[in-house]
């Protein structure tokens, strides 16, 4: 006998965060919250979308049973596609990544940058909102009263010398530049995205805020890097 299908308040998200370090997964419930442990795993080198689509089949058969996809990905996302890959390999250039996860899954699925996605896990959905995602490199996404601003990607605008703000906040510039210097030069650049976007309130994640080590004013809060998987959810609330 067929299974009814469950209503949308019912309907089980698979979360997967593609990073250029790891890829991770996770099951929630319609409210974001897990529903099963997140699943991680290296990202493959070098980087192609075979090579890590291959390594979403084997956790995606980790888990259990889901009605839709949310996707988070380290770059520009248009309709399903991903138009750039800074942290990945080129040919993630114009790949239709939403098509492809329908067919391989069949389930619904819907893609979005992934410093949207947490962004949408960590929001209060009042004035303007900007989140910062500092890992392999530097997402960025800004919300105004809850909606989001696509295609925005700050952390390539150039900054200093010609680089970029990825280049000193993004892995190579923590490694070059050490702990202490690193805080001090994101002290920096959260006072100019202040200056440039005016913004309310302002998020930290990714998996190098956990090296934060600045004086937190109250509209400035470091979230979690599970953010990026719990935001899932809220892409479908979203049209």
């Amino acid at each position: 006998m067929p299974t009814k299908k469950r209503s949308a308040r019912q309907a089980v998200t698979l979360a997967v965060d593609i990073g250029g370090t790891g890829i991770k997964i996770m099951t929630l419930d319609h409210a974001g919250k897990p529903l099963s442990e997140r699943l991680r795993a290296l990202t493959p080198d070098p980087p192609t979308p075979s090579r890590m689509l291959s390594v979403l089949d084997r956790l995606r058969a980790k888990v259990g049973a889901f009605d839709r996809v949310s996707v988070g990905y380290p770059g520009v996302v248009k309709q399903g596609v991903t138009l750039t890959a800074a942290n990945l390999h080129h040919k993630w250039l114009g790949f239709p990544l939403q098509a492809e996860l329908e067919k391989r899954w069949k389930k619904p699925v819907r893609v979005a940058n992934d410093a949207a996605v947490q962004g949408f896990g960590a929001i209060q959905g009042r004035g303007v909102e900007l989140i910062i995602t500092l890992g392999t490199g530097m997402g960025t996404a800004l919300f105004t009263d809850g909606r989001l601003c696509p295609g925005l990607e700050f952390g390539h605008h150039p900054w200093h010398k010609g680089k970029s703000y990825e280049d000193f906040l993004g892995r190579r510039g923590l490694k070059k530049y050490g702990e202490k210097r690193w805080n001090k030069l994101l002290e920096k650049a959260i006072a100019q995205t202040s200056a440039t976007f005016n913004w309310d309130h302002l998020y930290l994640g990714g998996g190098n805020a956990r090296l934060i080590c600045l004086k937190l004013e109250p509209n400035l809060t470091i979230v979690s890097n599970e953010d990026g998987l719990l935001g899932g959810a809220a892409l479908w609330r979203y049209e």
